[in-house]
Parts: C-alpha cells; structure tokens; sequence
C-alpha cells in the first residue's frame, strides 16, 4: 500500500524548498567554512559529499528496483498458489461427482460438466474422452459440433495412442496428429485416452492437472466396470447364463409400462425342456447340468442382444422380446425349438438329445400386469406338452391381438 500519494509528494518539495529557503544563511555559512577547511588542509570535502549523496541515491533506487522485483515475485507466487488452489478444488469436485457415478452415463454427465474447466484454456471446451469398450473404441464426451468424420478422426487417434503399448510405456502425454494424448489406465487396464486439441506444446502445470483428470476417470470407469460385473453376476444363473427370476420379473415390469407409453409390441416365450427328468435318471444330475448350459448357450446364440433371456425355474426358461409382435415371436420360438431338437449333447461315450416345447404370448394394448403375461405363456406352454410336445402354441387369448 502506497501511504505517499502524489499531492503529498508535491507538498513535501514545497517544504523542502521552503527549508533550503528559511535556512539559506546557515547552509551558506556552512558551505564557507567547508570551503575553508578545504583551503585550509588541502582537502576537497564536497566532492566527496557530492559522490556519497550520488551513491546514497543509487543504493536506495537498486533498494528499490530490488523490493518492487520481490514484490513481483511474491505476487507471481500467491496468484499461482491461488491458481493450484483452484485447480486443486476443480479436480476434487470432479472426483466426488465421480464417485457417485456407477454407470458409464453418470460418469458420461460428469465428463461434460467437469472437463471442460479441467482441460482450460485454450481447446479445453474441444476435449475429448475416447473409451474402450469390449475390444472396440468409442466416444465418451465430444463436442455437439462433432460430426461423424470428427468421431472417426478422433477413434483413429485414440487406437494409434494405444498401438504397441505408447502411452502404457510411459506417463507422459504424446501429441498425435495435433492432439495431446493423456492415457486412462487403471489396475494395469487400458481404458481410454482423454484428448485435448492443442497447436502448441503445453505447461507442464496443465499437463499434471490433465493427467489427474485422465487418473481420476479411469479409476470411476473401472469402477463402473467392476461394479456392473458384480450386479450382473448377482442377476444370473451361474449354470445357463441367464438372468435368474427375480430380476427378470423387474425387467419384465419395465418393458410392460414402456411398450404402452411407446404402443409398441413386447412378446413372451415361455419353454421348458421335454422329458428332463429323464435325462437326470438315465444319466445323473451332472448330465442335466450340461443340458442346461447347453440350451443357455444355445439362447445367446440365436436371440439378439436386447432379448431378455431368463432361467424361470428348474428347466423352464422365459425369454422376453421387446417391440416384437406375436407372429415374430412364433418364428423366433420356431427357430430357438429347432436349434435345440438339432443340438446334440456329448456325455461320456454316448450323446444325448432333447427337445423343447414352446408357449408364445403378446402383451395386450396398454397391459402393464407381468403375472398375466407370463400366466398366458404359461397356459400356451402346457398345450404344446399336451399336443405332442416339440412344438410352439401362442396363447388363445392374444391370436388377433
């Protein structure tokens, strides 16, 4: 804080003349008898004064230049302190948003809202995270200007980034095709590259602060993943693979309410292998066990990915069809009824086949009851193992539907 301002300068040197002024006889006298002891002793008294005040005066002026240079300094500090501050908050937000995401869409809303400000400026509203996903590379977080070639563009760097292990190799980000590359690892997985376009090398402040950004992501996306595992080990049937009752109960619910907001169809089959109990005889349990992880393999190879594939009970399997009409859910349980009469199964030195009988059933307009559905399923099912068995009936009350 400046305690002189510039009047008060001004009215310091009024004083000071005014003092040379009121004591001009003095100073005069004593310039006088300088002179005579000058004369006197042969010495040269106000060159000297005149060389001490020039140094005098040169010493406060680098005191000066030296106390505004530390005070530069000190200023420098505090602003980057308080810069590390900033950032420090930044990334600590981030990670308790993070910490609260456990699927990748969460996490996907807290990229957007958070990385912008801890990738900075310039470029840091062009981040972007790309992430891998079974094999395969995808986008995380892009811009909304980003069009597909800019996806491509981007996939392409991200899978370069990771090509003979670069990134893993070292911590340090690598610059590809004018984007600054930072690596997400977690737990010694790859799990993405966060991307920043950047024409010009940048600090090494910001390339800790993206590095802690790139750290903190992979941690929570491999969260996500473990975490997911578990509820998806929790949800299935260990021998078939496929979810067990209770969730596909849940499952069921939420298709139900959807497809009558929606007005689209969602189908039911419902099967159950012929015989079964035979084959536990004749062979043992330990024969029943591979049929049934036989017909949940066979399942995941001939439905699609969004069909819910449920071990109901026993050996009586659901299997739910989103936006399917009754007539396509009869050709998909005609077509799972002969992949399964086809699937031989080896035991021991003989082979064992089976069969299945099917019972096909469509949700009614605006139907959200799941017991109703499945009791219709149900009631077709026994038909088809009263009429022959190895076959497909659709449930009476929804033929038309």
């Amino acid at each position: 804080m400046n305690l002189v301002d510039r009047q008060d300068k001004m009215l310091l040197g009024g004083l000071a003349v005014a003092l040379i002024v009121i004591f001009a006889a003095p100073i005069r006298y004593l310039l006088d008898l300088a002179r005579d002891v000058e004369r006197s002793y042969g010495l040269a008294l106000l060159p000297a004064l005149i060389i001490l005040t020039a140094v005098l005066l040169f010493h406060l002026q680098a005191k000066r230049q030296e106390a505004t240079a530390h005070a530069a300094v000190a200023e420098a500090e505090a602003l980057e302190a308080e810069a590390r501050a900033k950032e420090m908050d930044r990334l600590i937000l981030f990670g308790q948003a993070l910490s609260r995401s456990l699927d990748v869409e969460a996490i996907r809303d807290v990229v957007r809202q958070h990385l912008p400000k801890l990738a900075g400026s310039p470029g840091g509203e062009n981040a972007w995270v790309m992430i891998y996903n079974e094999g395969h590379v995808q986008m995380l977080v892009g811009t909304a200007r980003d069009g597909s070639d800019a996806q491509r563009a981007r996939e392409h760097i991200a899978g370069r980034a990771f090509a003979g292990d670069r990134l893993q190799a070292s911590s340090n980000p690598i610059v590809l095709d004018g984007h600054v590359c930072v690596p997400m690892t977690a737990g010694g997985h790859a799990l993405g590259v966060l991307g920043l376009p950047s024409a010009e090398r940048i600090s090494d402040e910001r390339q800790r602060t993206l590095a802690a950004t790139a750290t903190l992501l992979a941690i929570s996306l491999r969260n996500s993943q473990l975490f997911l595992g578990l509820r998806d080990t929790s949800l299935r049937d260990s021998l078939t693979g496929c979810f067990n009752r209770t969730h596909a109960l849940e499952v069921i619910d939420v298709e139900l309410r959807r497809a009558r907001r929606s007005q689209n169809p969602v189908s039911l089959i419902m099967f159950d292998i012929d015989h079964f109990k035979d084959v536990n005889d004749r062979h043992g349990h330990l024969c029943g066990d591979a049929v049934l992880a036989l017909v949940g393999a066979k399942m995941r190879e001939v439905l699609r990915g969004s069909d819910l594939k449920c071990r109901y009970g026993g050996e009586e399997f659901l299997v739910l069809l989103p936006e399917t009409p009754l007539e396509g859910a009869k050709r998909v349980a005609d077509t799972l009824r002969r992949e399964l009469s086809d699937m031989p199964v080896p035991w021991k030195d003989e082979v064992v086949s089976i069969t299945a009988s099917f019972g096909v059933t469509v949700a009614l307009p605006a139907e959200i009851n799941s017991e109703a559905v499945i009791g219709r399923a149900d009631v077709a099912l026994y038909r088809a193992k009263d009429q022959g068995r190895n076959c497909v009936r659709l449930s009476l009350d929804t033929v038309g539907a």
